[in-house]
């Protein structure tokens, strides 16, 4: 019921002309990260097929290693998984550290996504 429900909402914002901004799902991961290994095993295949995987495609970049040059992150991850919702322009717009399970991460992705369609408030 929930993915359905975050499913929704997704497909919704891919409706709206705000659905022509990219965006990115950067995961942070390092060699030996059984949680990356199994994250990449179990979820990303779900993932890349899910409506928020349209919206925000999966991209990787090592912990140790260089990020895509066009990336701005407000902070240099120091923990295995970390995933980082990159708005258009490159810059971080969201930031899930860790993986706490499947019954959280799609909620939270589908918040982050759905924070960034509605742009900045203030």
């Amino acid at each position: 019921m929930r993915r359905t429900v975050i499913g929704f909402l997704v497909a919704l914002v891919l409706g709206s002309p705000a659905a022509a901004q990219e965006l990115r799902l950067l995961m942070i991961e390092q060699v030996g990260c059984y949680i990356c290994a199994a994250f990449n095993r179990d979820i990303a295949p779900a993932y890349r097929a899910s409506a928020e995987g349209q919206v925000a495609p999966l991209i990787h970049a090592d912990l140790r290693g260089p990020l895509p040059e066009e990336i701005v992150l407000a902070s240099r991850p120091s923990v295995t998984p970390t995933f980082i919702l990159i708005g258009a322009d490159g810059r971080e717009t969201g930031r899930l550290i860790g993986f706490p399970g499947e019954d959280f991460f799609w909620p939270f992705i589908g918040e982050m996504i759905a924070a960034a369609r509605a742009g900045p408030t203030g």
